[in-house]
């Protein structure tokens, strides 16, 4: 018996790289699985239905059940067929992993509008694509103990602000506020969602020149496999994380980490209309020791000396 046993998923992004690992684990664990992915290069170009076949097929000659779908998620026709598949092939739907993105990076001086465009259509309204007509679905069950799971994918890029990602760094803290709004939203309904920012070795980073890459030791390959991340993933779509709903999860290597939710640290007051003298005068007394210069940032050594 798998964690999974029973339950039916949508992954995007399916057919390569953290979408693929999650792939095989939840098929190990006993998922029923609709697995897209376009098959579209790491900036979104082109496309290949081979991806999402494979591993597809990788699922099935192990005895697993998949169908497959080459759609490009950014369009909303491909999230609501693939909602319209899992419950046509297997009766039902309880979790949608929303994995699927691409990489258009420029400094923001430099950044063609279309590539700001692009990057937020795959990643948001990917999102959205899926999201939608599965919250619909799940309304439609009135079923408050129903385990339903959305799992979205954001990215240390929008935690720590990557300078040279503003576009993939924008849609990605955009998930993050739209994974607190369904968990809010939806939890009548039997919706938990939560956001993972995951640490791994794939297309997409490896697309990240030399210089900018954050370092990691090459003799470290396995702590960066994708396979690492499948773990949390497969817990948070199981029936037992109801606990947990509208937080992100960083996942790397062999650590799992709890991100805090925005929160308020300080705050001043007036007792009426602000003096500009006044207001300076307080906030250099109270926010300044706890905001003065840039953020601590994993990215840090990226900005210029």
């Amino acid at each position: 018996m798998g964690s999974l046993d029973g339950r039916v998923a949508i992954i995007t992004g399916a057919g390569r790289g953290i979408g693929a690992s999650i792939s095989r684990a939840f098929a190990q664990q006993g998922a029923r699985l609709v697995l897209n992915d376009l098959g579209a290069g790491p900036d979104g170009s082109g496309g290949d239905a081979g991806p999402a076949q494979d591993i597809a097929k990788e699922v099935t000659d192990l005895g697993g059940e998949a169908v497959s779908d080459g759609g490009d998620i950014g369009d909303t026709a491909t999230g609501r067929r693939l909602v319209e598949m899992a419950v046509e092939s297997y009766g039902r739907l309880d979790v949608v992993v929303n994995v699927a993105g691409i990489l258009r990076d420029k400094m923001i001086f430099n950044l063609p509008e279309e590539d700001w465009d692009e990057v937020i259509r795959v990643h948001l309204r990917g999102h959205f694509s899926t999201i939608k007509p599965a919250a619909a679905y799940w309304r439609q069950q009135r079923n408050p103990d129903g385990h339903y799971r959305i799992i979205n994918f954001t990215s240390d890029s929008a935690l720590q602000g990557s300078p040279g990602q503003p576009n993939y760094a924008a849609a990605k803290m955009g998930i993050i506020g739209l994974t607190a709004s369904l968990a809010n939203g939806l939890a009548r309904y039997g919706v938990t969602a939560n956001a993972i920012a995951p640490g791994a070795a794939t297309r997409l980073t490896a697309t990240v020149p030399d210089d900018k890459k954050l370092g990691e030791d090459p003799g470290e390959e396995q702590l960066m496999s994708p396979d690492n991340i499948a773990p949390i993933v497969t817990y948070l779509a199981g029936t037992e994380s109801d606990w947990l709903s509208g937080r992100t999860i960083g996942a790397a290597g062999h650590e799992v980490r709890l991100w805090n939710n925005p929160e308020v640290v300080e705050t001043i007051s007036s007792d009426g209309p602000w003096d500009l003298q006044d207001l300076a005068a307080k906030l250099t007394t109270s926010f300044r020791p706890k905001a003065d210069g840039l953020h601590p940032s994993i990215f840090m050594g990226q900005l210029p000396k």
